[in-house]
């Protein structure tokens, strides 16, 4: 279907190591459709870090077939897999990696530069970015002058600046306080349904994944539920 941006399929991964085989996902399947916004909960151990690697093209499965956008991903090179992170993926992660003592405009502006966009064109869309999220007022404070969810901010227009086929979040209020975690997540919320981006994200926490559209739990390395996060959420007032 034209509007199924991910497709997972019988996604496997075995590490070996030394006589030891630990399987981390097994015959693991889904479907993400563009605009949506997803949570891939589940606890330590689960496989969900796994799956987010082969979400990300940061590794590929032993077994098993990944499409995104269209792009069978799971057998390509190193080179080809950084390629596809580069034109496909937006990532923003817990610990934030911005670069400390850069403005918010230039953290924004970097993925750009590897792209080699044009410099008037890097400032207008990393201002139009930061703006979007609440930070037009902070483009020249650096880093280290932002509190965790002001970089945070940062985090998510530097993975929305090169128009992504998904945005990849990985544990993103991990590393901040829970006041600060609700508006971040009002921030996701707000790009998904009024700009229409396509949201994956892997959390352990259940308040955090009932802020998505649906969530996948993922236990043992297996999908063994997939519901509607808002309904849960409206449930549970």
């Amino acid at each position: 279907m034209a509007d199924v941006i991910i497709k997972a399929s019988d996604l496997k991964k075995i590490y070996q190591s030394e006589s030891v085989e630990t399987t981390a996902l097994s015959s693991v399947s889904f479907e993400i459709k563009k605009g949506e916004f997803v949570a891939i909960m589940g606890p330590s151990g689960s496989g969900k870090s796994t799956l987010m690697h082969i979400l990300g093209a940061l590794d590929t499965p032993t077994s098993g077939s990944y499409i995104l956008d269209g792009e069978e991903v799971s057998k390509l090179s190193d080179d080809q897999l950084a390629d596809i992170r580069n034109r496909k993926i937006g990532f923003i992660f817990q610990a934030f990696n911005l670069l400390p003592r850069t403005t918010a405009l230039k953290n924004v502006c970097l993925p750009m530069v590897y792209a080699g966009v044009p410099k008037e064109e890097r400032l207008e869309k990393a201002k139009k970015y930061l703006e979007m999220v609440g930070l037009g007022d902070r483009i020249e404070h650096t880093s280290n002058q932002l509190s965790g969810g002001q970089q945070q901010r940062v985090a998510i227009a530097r993975g929305l600046v090169m128009n992504p086929a998904i945005l990849l979040a990985d544990e993103p209020t991990g590393n901040i306080a829970s006041s600060q975690a609700a508006e971040i997540m009002s921030i996701f919320q707000e790009i998904n349904e009024k700009e229409g981006h396509t949201i994956v994200m892997i959390t352990h926490e259940p308040d955090i994944a009932e802020h998505a559209k649906r969530i996948i739990h993922v236990k043992d390395g297996k999908i063994v539920k997939d519901s509607d996060g808002h309904r849960q959420r409206k449930a549970g007032k």
